[in-house]
C-alpha cells in the first residue's frame, strides 16, 4: 500500500521542548502506509490540523476545555488522568499507537468536514495572540468592545523576486488590500516609514535581507507598534525564536505554505472579510 502525500500539521499543546522534540521525532518517522505529520514551530501562525496535548499539564487540558463546540481541530491527549473527555493514548508515547489514533481522529474530522459542506470552507482563524484559559463568561458584545481593529494599509512583501507578491494578491483576490513588493531592505523600512502598511511578511531565504535587523527597525518606527511582521521560514533557515521575538515578529508561516493557510492569517492578522 502506498503511504498518502497529505501532510498534516500538529501543534504540540504543553509539552516541554525535550518532549516536544520527541512527539516531533515520532510523528515524522510515521511506520508504514497512512498519513504524514509535521509539528508546527511553537511561533508558527498556521492552524493546525490536530491538536496534541500533555495530559499532565492543567494549562494545557484548560486550553482544549475553551475550544469552541464545532472546533474542526480534533485534540488527543497524552497521558493525564483516565477522566478526560477527549480521546488519550498513554505513556511511554510508542509511535503505533500515537499513529493510530491520529488516524482515527483525521477520520472524524473528514466526516465532519463532509457534513459541514460548504461551511467548512468558511471556518474562522483563531485571532487572539495569546491561549485561552477560561471560557469566555462575557456577551459577545463586551468583547467586541474590547477589540482593536486591524491597522489600515497595504501588504509589504520583502523578498528576492515577485513571486511571493503575485501569490498573496492571488490569494487576497478582490479584496480591497494591496499588495506591494521590495527587494530592499532599506526600501522596505522607508516604505514602512512614508506609507501605511498593514502587515510586513520578510522572506529569511532573500539574500541581503537581515530579517532581525529588518523587523526591528521596522517596529523601532513611530506607530509601527500594532504592525504585524511575519518571517517566512524554509526548513533550511535557522530560526532563533529569542531573536525573533526581541525584534518584535508577530510569528513566522514555514514554507512551502498552502494558500487556505495564507488565508487564515490574513484573517487573523488583518481581519480580512471570509
Amino acid at each position: 500500500m502506498q503511504r498518502s502525500h497529505c501532510l498534516f500539521t500538529v501543534r504540540p499543546v504543553g509539552f516541554d521542548p525535550v518532549e516536544t522534540a520527541r512527539l516531533a521525532a515520532l510523528l515524522e518517522g510515521a511506520p508504514g502506509a497512512g498519513p504524514l505529520y509535521s509539528c508546527l514551530h511553537a511561533d508558527s501562525l498556521q492552524e493546525p490540523d490536530l491538536l496534541v496535548a500533555n495530559g499532565d499539564n492543567p494549562l494545557a487540558l484548560a486550553q482544549l476545555a475553551c475550544r469552541p463546540p464545532d472546533a474542526l481541530q480534533p485534540a488527543l491527549v497524552v497521558g493525564g488522568r483516565d477522566t478526560t473527555v477527549w480521546p488519550t493514548v498513554t505513556r511511554p508515547l510508542e509511535q503505533q499507537a500515537l499513529h493510530a489514533r491520529l488516524a482515527e481522529l483525521l477520520d472524524t474530522r473528514v466526516h465532519a468536514l463532509v457534513q459541514q459542506g460548504v461551511r467548512a470552507r468558511r471556518v474562522l482563524a483563531e485571532r487572539r495572540r495569546h491561549p485561552r484559559l477560561a471560557p469566555d463568561r462575557e456577551t459577545p458584545a463586551f468583547y467586541t468592545r474590547l477589540r482593536r481593529g486591524p491597522v489600515e494599509g497595504t501588504v509589504l512583501i520583502v523578498d528576492q523576486a515577485c513571486a511571493l507578491r503575485n501569490r498573496v494578491a492571488h490569494v487576497l483576490g478582490p479584496r480591497r488590500i494591496g499588495v506591494e513588493w521590495t527587494d530592499s531592505q532599506a526600501a522596505a523600512v522607508r516604505l514602512c516609514d512614508e506609507t501605511p502598511v498593514a502587515l510586513v511578511m520578510i522572506n529569511t531565504a532573500a539574500p541581503d535581507i537581515e530579517p532581525y535587523a529588518l523587523c526591528s527597525s521596522i517596529k523601532a518606527q513611530a506607530g509601527a507598534g500594532r504592525t504585524p511582521v511575519v518571517f517566512m521560514v524554509a526548513s533550511s533557515f535557522q530560526y532563533d525564536s529569542a531573536r525573533a521575538r526581541l525584534a518584535g515578529a508577530r510569528g513566522l508561516l514555514e514554507t512551502p505554505v498552502a494558500g487556505r493557510h495564507l488565508m487564515l492569517t490574513f484573517q487573523k492578522l488583518l481581519d480580512v472579510p471570509v
